[in-house]
């Protein structure tokens, strides 16, 4: 390895970082990350710090597990590579297709998955396959999708329009025509005004309300988080999900589940959607299928649209859509040994109960003047920022400025947590401990402290 030297006069001068200010990378130089074991990383300067975040909400087994990258480097010495196009298969994309299944419930009737190579790509995949659904029906008029404002599905051009979160579309417009965007579940800050119950669960009426006003026979699916991610975890009420799917149900609108975060056991449940008992049309899959040791992703299809699909193709037409390193075989032989550390480590059961342990030190958090609203599901949560609690304006005069400030603070802490928005959020590997979460959570609370001194 070059020196650090080196590496930060290369990295100033080559690599293009995303989701930063550049102006501001350019002078402060990137953090350079070079080793990590379990939940700790360490960089360039030999300095260690908790990754609270799972790097990218996706390092679920947490860093350093040896069997996984056995299985990449044994399926390497094997075959690296071989084109999923014209009827083509690798064991692995075999074998993790059948797993995945097999961790569904059965009466999702789900049956065929589509590997890519993460979240972005799948979600526009299974966009696609639904409006390709409707068009192979007769009904090629029914191609609208319908999401959410706060939502996060992406960064390709079909995905990042998905995407309700408006600053991801700035400068990079226009965007794809055909998407509609309805209220968020968002009991702390409604767009209604309205306080729940009493409001009667009024965002997912607003769905039925949108498809009525689009027309049904123009919209072909809803698209949702099962928690919402990026826009703040934003957990729904619990007749939220249930609702949604009965109005799909009552108006023939597939149901798309993006399961990117809060699948492989974020959320105490293998899949965000057990939860509530939903069951989905197609499902979006992508970080911790493999937790980060391999890009990976997959599009999930139920038997009868996959079928639907096949039948109307017939025998001469091919499916028309798909990517290089669709079905990658090192990418499925990584995924099929993350998956077994899942299990056989049960970290969906101990993301269950390190979650609930983790809601309740941040109950705390309502101390600080500071802290509007607290929500966690499982072992994602969110901690939001606010000048006053009453009227929940954000402090600073730049978006997420004390957010921002808080990051700082608890990464030299030696904590690693994340702005996103107003809100400063943990979502640490599912092989988090108490000790662990106590670590994080002194480390959060005096870091809000600093910032309320400095800025309040």
């Amino acid at each position: 390895m070059k020196s650090k030297d080196e590496l930060k006069e290369l990295d100033a001068k080559y690599l293009f970082h995303p989701v930063v200010v550049l102006r501001e990378l350019e002078k402060q130089g990137a953090r350079i990350i070079v080793e990590a074991e379990g939940l700790r990383v360490k960089d360039i300067d030999g300095n260690e710090y908790i990754d609270a975040f799972s790097s990218l909400w996706n390092v679920v087994i947490g860093h350093g597990q040896k069997p996984v990258a056995d299985a990449i480097t044994e399926q390497l010495g094997k075959l690296e590579y071989f084109s999923p196009f014209f009827g083509f298969a690798t064991p692995p994309a075999i074998e993790l297709a059948a797993k995945v299944v097999s961790l569904m419930p059965k009466d999702w009737n789900m049956g065929r998955v589509l590997f890519t190579c993460g979240g972005s790509e799948t979600n526009d995949t299974n966009m696609k396959i639904a409006r390709m659904y409707w068009a192979l029906k007769g009904k090629p008029e029914k191609n609208k999708i319908i999401s959410r404002k706060l939502a996060y599905h992406g960064v390709t051009m079909g995905s990042v329009t998905a995407t309700g979160i408006d600053f991801f579309k700035m400068n990079f417009g226009p965007v794809a025509p055909g998407f509609v965007h309805i209220m968020a579940p968002h009991c702390y800050r409604c767009d209604l005004d309205l306080k729940y119950p009493e409001c009667g669960v009024a965002c997912a009426k607003q769905f039925e309300e949108t498809v009525q006003q689009e027309g049904p026979d123009t919209v072909a699916a809803f698209i949702g988080e099962p928690v919402m991610g990026t826009g703040g975890v934003i957990d729904p009420p619990d007749e939220y999900w249930p609702m949604i799917r009965q109005i799909c149900d009552k108006y023939d609108v597939l149901l798309i589940i993006d399961e990117v975060i809060t699948g492989f056991g974020r959320t105490g449940k293998m899949f965000g959607s057990m939860n509530w008992g939903l069951r989905p049309d197609l499902v979006s899959i992508a970080k911790g299928i493999t937790s980060g040791y391999f890009p990976l992703g997959g599009a999930i299809v139920s038997n009868e649209i996959y079928e639907s699909i096949r039948d109307a193709l017939g025998d001469v037409i091919p499916f028309l859509h798909g990517y290089t390193y669709d079905n990658h075989p090192v990418g499925c032989a990584a995924g099929l040994a993350n998956l077994k550390i899942i299990e056989d480590q049960k970290l969906v059961e101990n993301a269950a109960e390190m979650g609930a342990y983790l809601g309740e030190r941040l109950e705390r958090m309502y101390e600080h003047r500071s802290v509007g609203d607290v929500r966690n599901r499982g072992l994602m949560a969110a901690v939001e920022i606010v000048k006053d609690k009453e009227t929940k304006e954000p402090i600073g005069s730049l978006p997420m400025e004390s957010t921002h400030r808080v990051e700082e603070l608890m990464w030299e802490r030696g904590v690693y947590g994340r702005a996103m928005m107003e809100n400063v959020a943990i979502a640490p590997p599912l092989t988090v401990t108490k000790q662990d979460i106590d670590v994080i959570v002194d480390a959060l609370d005096s870091s809000i402290a600093e910032m309320e001194e400095e800025m309040l």
